[in-house]
Formats: C-alpha cells, structure tokens, sequence
C-alpha cells in the first residue's frame, strides 16, 4: 500500500524499538520485534510494504478510532475496597477532579474511610496547601455504596482490595455484570497475575492493572500492567488518566510482582539475610540511607505494614514460612504493625511519623536468628549497601532482558519514583550496572555462597570480559548480569 494512502496523526504510532510508524492497535511483530499494530503498514526504511498481512478496510477503521475515542474520554471512576490503599486511590482521583464512587460491602469501613480522608485535607489546608472550599469540593466528589448495581454507569473502575486471588476473581466477576460493557477493569495488585484475573470476565481486553504505590496518594509511581489480551487503547487510556492524576506512569509486563515489587523482592531478601547474618534493622537502613535511599528497607516495612506480608502467609496456610520473615512474624503477633500501629521495626511517638531506634528489635533479631541457626558475625555497611544494590541490578537486568520492561529507562522511573533510588547514583541505568560491576563484583566474591543461595546469579569473573556489551534489543549492558550462576 502507497505511504501517502497511510491514515496520520492520532491513527498512527511510531514503534518504540526500530522507530518505524505503524497504524497501532493488536500485537504484531515488525522485523526488530514486536509492535503493537494490527494494520501496521510499514513507511519507513524498509519500504512501503504490508507488515502484518490484513487487508485495509476504511470502515473497520473508522470503528476502532471510535472506540478508541470512548475509552479515552474516562470521566467517572469506582473504586472496590475502603482500606488503606483504597483510600489513597480515591483520593488520587478526587484530587485530579474525578468524581468518585466507592464501594465497600464494610458500611462501616466506607464512613472510617471518609473521615480518614477528610482529617487529611484538614491537616493540607492547615498547612495552606488549599483552602478549605477546595477540602469541602473534594469530599464532595465522593459518593459511597454497597451495592454494585451504583457502579453501572463509571468509565474505569479500579479494585484495590488484599492480595487474594479467589476474593479479586469474584469482584471482578461481579464487576463484569454489573458495570457498562465499555467500561475498563483494572486491580491494584502488587504481584497476582493479571490473566487470571481477567479471566473472571468476560472482557479481558478491557481488563489491567493499576498498581498505585503506597501511601497511594503521596507515592507518584503508577505501574500500568498490561496483561496478554489487554488492548492497547485501554493501555493507552489509562497511561493518560495516570498522567492526569500526576503520576509517574510506567507500562509493565505481566510477570510476578510486574518491575517494583519483582527487583524489590531480591532486594529484601538480601536485608533480610544480612540481618539474619549479624546486622541489625536499624544498621541496614543507616547503611542504605547513607548510600541515598530516600528510607531503608525497614522504615519502608513500617511505613506499607509489617502485617500485609504476614497476613497473605496466613491466608495461604505456609506457617511460618522462611526464616528470613521470623522476625516479622514475631513483631505481628505482638501487634506491632509499623507506623499505623505506632509500633513495628521503630517506635513512633502519638501522631509522630518519626521513625525511633528500638533497642528491643535488635535483641529480637539476634533471638531469631539463633533460632534458625545463624552465627553472628560483624557485617559492614559497605557489604550491606553492595548486597542489596546489586539484588537490583541483577533482577533489573533480568526483566529488561525478559521483556517485561520496555527501557531501562522504565526501570530507572520505577526505582525513583516508587521506592526513593538516588537518581544522582543512577539516574541512568548503564550509569548503574557500570557502578555494580567495577565497585560490587570484587566484593562479592567473599559472600557469594551465602548471596547465590539467596538469588543473586552472576557469570564467573573470567566470563565477564565478553559479556559486557550492550543489548542488540535495549541498547543497555544488562548481559553481565542476567548470565546464570558461576
């Protein structure tokens, strides 16, 4: 087909990976590698050919810009859940000037909620970020039900209730009859897979994740996970409305755990190991923090909840589970939830967000770690900040390598703006990687029986010469580090 026949402007795209414009929509491939264009006529330098095979129709055409056009005019948003990620939901969009409607079967939990939120819009407009009519015409924008009969009419609903996938499976179930067919389902999961969930409905193409980072309304980082049937215009339509609720909107594969929480987990682990070894929680997060962490691992626990990981273990009957959790487990069953409790890793003084030393952690840990049968011994904060920053790397490089991030850009965003990495320490991931193979793999060697039994594979130090190179695909030296184990 002749380029100059080529539909333009909005109806066209430009693919990501070999720059070539291509009419988006399904998945196709171009010859570099997947696109996104079930048209996908190809004007670039390959030359005016016929990418993906079909047969140009002005009609079927002119019916999907249509579609496109209604999913990209979302104006009215439902959210399923009234605990605290709810809530940080709602108040994302209320914010950006959405009228809401919140659902919760908890009548009671839904009144908490309300005057959760309103207490604080009373502490920003004592601190004059706004005045109170914009306070009031915020609330206002909230309507509560229990019913998902009210939820017909919305554009986007968004279901942010605990990570269970029986409990997601029959809202979304009860989403899919109740809502309009146009309308997009997304869930805030952190890391069940956005398939099976959209296999309760009937809709699967309109189906998503929304993963909001707590505390939801002040974290800026929103990971928009496409799952294999989602279609790109909703993609596409909720990468918009992320960006007008303010956040850092990163597309994300659907792998467990998506970008965050899959590197997070490496990360984690290896804190939890060094404590285990000898260290303490506090020594883990001074170390972290002086490398420029916005917060170290144990501040974070406090601050998302020591129970939500305790919690899913209990709903999946695993006991205990490994020894690196013990700790936790301990300070749960004494109630020490972290921050919201008053009491967790820290101690926080009434109404404080200070997080203070507790002696007390640190004789717990030691306690749990003889339990499991650990050794102290002294553990430096530059083998703590070496550890842990090269879990990042490593797992990044995996899921750059895997597809599920498109750049390591992405991964940059989502490391900033999710989880306080330094940008000045790696802003730019080959800047990153560069950093973990000339001042890590050196130090490694010494701790590597214990780091490779926790998940950190790295190529032999006489393999890395060769492998050091940067991606045909990505243009990023992630080869040195999604190598298997030595």
């Amino acid at each position: 087909m002749p380029s100059a026949l080529l539909p333009s402007g909005s109806w066209v795209s430009r693919c990501r990976r070999c720059e070539i414009i291509h009419r988006v929509n399904a998945l196709y491939h171009c010859e570099r590698g997947p696109i996104r264009s079930q048209f996908a006529y190809c004007i670039g330098p390959a030359g005016d050919r016929l990418v993906a095979g079909k047969q140009f129709s002005v009609l079927s055409f002119e019916l999907e810009v249509a579609a496109m056009a209604a999913f990209e005019d979302i104006k009215k948003v439902g959210v399923i859940g009234a605990g605290t990620m709810g809530r940080g939901i709602v108040m994302n969009f209320v914010n950006a000037g959405y009228p809401v409607t919140w659902l919760d079967v908890n009548g009671e939990m839904l009144e908490k909620g309300k005057v959760e939120i309103a207490a604080v819009y009373k502490r920003s407009v004592a601190q004059e970020r706004f005045d109170d009519a914009e306070a009031q015409a915020r609330l206002a924008r909230i309507s509560t039900t229990q019913e998902y009969a009210d939820l017909a009419d919305l554009d986007l609903v968004v279901e942010a209730v605990y990570e269970n996938m029986d409990l997601k499976k029959k809202i979304f179930t009860e989403l899919d009859k109740a809502v309009k067919p146009s309308a997009i389902l997304a869930t805030n999961t952190s890391y069940l897979d956005i398939d099976e969930i959209a296999s309760a409905t009937q809709r699967p193409t309109q189906v998503l994740g929304l993963h909001f980072f707590s505390p939801a309304h002040i974290m800026k980082l929103l990971e928009v996970v496409r799952g294999k049937a989602t279609a790109q215009d909703v993609m596409d339509a909720c990468l918009a409305v992320g960006k007008k609720i303010g956040k850092e909107a990163v597309l994300a594969g659907n792998c467990h755990g998506f970008i965050g929480n899959r590197m997070l987990e490496k990360y984690s682990r290896q804190s939890r190991e060094v404590v285990l070894e000898g260290s303490t929680p506090w020594e883990v997060d001074q170390a972290l923090q002086g490398f420029g962490m916005a917060m170290g691992p144990y501040r974070m626990y406090d601050v998302v909840g020591v129970d939500l990981g305790w919690r899913s273990r209990q709903l999946a009957g695993v006991g205990r589970g490994e020894p690196i959790v013990w700790l936790d487990n301990k300070l749960c069953e004494m109630e020490r939830f972290g921050q919201k409790s008053g009491h967790g890793f820290y101690k926080y003084e009434a109404g404080s967000r200070q997080a203070i030393h507790d002696p007390e952690t640190d004789m717990m840990a030691r306690e749990v770690a003889e339990e499991a049968g650990y050794t102290a011994r002294d553990v430096s904060s530059d083998e703590i900040v070496t550890r842990c920053i090269l879990a990042l790397v490593n797992e990044g490089a995996r899921i750059l390598d895997e597809g599920y991030a498109e750049s390591a850009e992405d991964i940059d965003r989502v490391y900033r703006f999710g989880y306080g990495f330094p940008a000045e320490r790696g802003g730019r991931w080959p800047t990153l990687t560069a950093w973990a193979w000339t001042r890590c793999w050196p130090r490694f060697v010494r701790w590597k029986p214990n780091a490779v039994s926790s998940g950190l594979r790295l190529p032999a130090w006489s393999s890395w010469p060769k492998q050091v190179v940067a991606s045909p695909r990505r243009n990023s030296p992630v080869a040195c580090f999604a190598a298997g184990s030595a």
